[in-house]
């Protein structure tokens, strides 16, 4: 079975990375064997020489391979994506579940059977598009979280370590000392300031994002949104914990989000449904190359590639949000839109093109192909 890292064109990542092309952030990540530290392809850092270097496609993949996150590109500030967005349906629900803290207590199997597939199916498939195992994933995930809550909040260590999924201060301490050669309150430039009982992150996204529109789409949902802020409240039955959340825009295509809770041990997954309700995992380069193949959806992806699919707080469905497809009048045509099919029909919604006209325009032209 072919590796992830073999699907990477290893020539290519290092073009992306002499020119810090941003296209690429996210996508791949920089091993440096002479330093043992691993980075964004945009890192600032001098770019070392290309013998000493190898590219993978998930931060998962360098941290099992034994390298350690840049402290001056931050890895986990990157947009949330990777080589494997839009191949594996199976993968991509795991990520969700792992990202919600599936892992935290749980173990393999029992994320396996939520999937309904066996174990070693799924650690094959994570092998494939992530490089890396399923529990590799789900550590590397508790760190890059910590990292920004260590930099970004006035969390104590204590609380940074319950609201990033380690089950205790021990662990959180030792797995910082292992990675970093230094206790994790070294990572904090600043000096300590009170903690005033709220969370403050900034979550990256890939641009264009159309931010009007998606704000829009979640009032029409039935979401709160005011003066261009979300707001939710939290209840322990849904959220497992009780508080609120919300969120805006800021600059440098950061979505800023609040998080006041009573149990700091549910913010993965509050963190993981806000990621899903503004669609910030999003690839639009893959949406507009592979939808643009379609004549009629390429103009409509040229004039707004910006255009987001708005998600909803809890989501069980099997299949990925991206590729659902609700009018079935559609299917025929909307199958060369895999895996991207519910962007297809939001962009023709969004410029009023009615799918029944559409299939009778197809329909005429195939009468018209048979009786020629």
């Amino acid at each position: 079975m072919e590796n992830v890292r073999d699907s990477l064109d290893q020539e290519a990542c290092y073009r992306a990375v002499l020119t810090r092309d941003p296209r690429f952030d996210g996508r791949f990540f920089t091993c440096v064997k002479s330093t043992g530290i691993y980075c964004r392809p945009v890192c600032p850092a001098r770019t070392p020489k290309r013998e000493n270097m190898r590219f993978v496609a998930s931060s998962a993949a360098a941290e099992e391979a034994g390298f350690r996150a840049c402290l001056r590109c931050r890895p986990e500030t990157a947009p949330d994506m990777g080589a494997w967005r839009g191949t594996s349906n199976t993968v991509s629900r795991a990520l969700n579940l792992i990202e919600a803290g599936a892992l935290d207590e749980g173990d393999v199997d029992a994320l396996a059977a939520r999937l309904g597939v066996g174990e070693r199916h799924l650690r094959r498939l994570f092998r494939q598009h992530l490089g890396a195992a399923p529990v590799s994933v789900a550590q590397t995930r508790r760190v890059l979280l910590a990292k920004a809550l260590i930099h970004q909040t006035d969390l104590p260590m204590a609380e940074v370590a319950m609201a990033s999924g380690f089950g205790s201060v021990r662990r959180f301490n030792e797995t910082f000392q292992a990675l970093y050669g230094r206790p994790p309150s070294a990572l904090r430039a600043r000096a300590e300031r009170p903690w005033d009982g709220g969370v403050r992150l900034s979550l990256p996204y890939r641009p264009p994002y159309e931010v009007e529109a998606m704000l829009a789409a979640l009032k029409a949902n039935g979401e709160t949104v005011e003066g261009g802020v979300w707001r939710r409240l939290l209840t322990p039955a849904t959220d497992g914990a009780a508080g609120e959340v919300s969120a805006r825009f800021e600059a440098e295509n950061r979505l800023a989000v609040t998080a006041a809770l009573d149990d700091l041990k549910a913010l993965p997954g509050v963190l993981a449904r806000v990621r899903r309700l503004f669609d910030l995992s999003a690839d639009p380069e893959a949406i507009r190359r592979d939808l643009s193949a379609d004549p009629l959806l390429a103009p409509l992806v040229k004039a707004r590639p910006g255009l987001r699919l708005p998600g909803v707080w809890m989501d069980e469905a099997a299949d990925m949000a991206s590729d659902r497809l609700e009018d079935e009048r559609l299917a025929g045509r909307a199958e060369r839109w895999r895996p991207w099919r519910a962007y297809g029909v939001l962009h023709l919604r969004e410029a009023g093109i009615d799918s029944a006209q559409i299939m009778e325009n197809d329909d005429e032209k195939d009468a018209a192909k048979n009786a020629a």
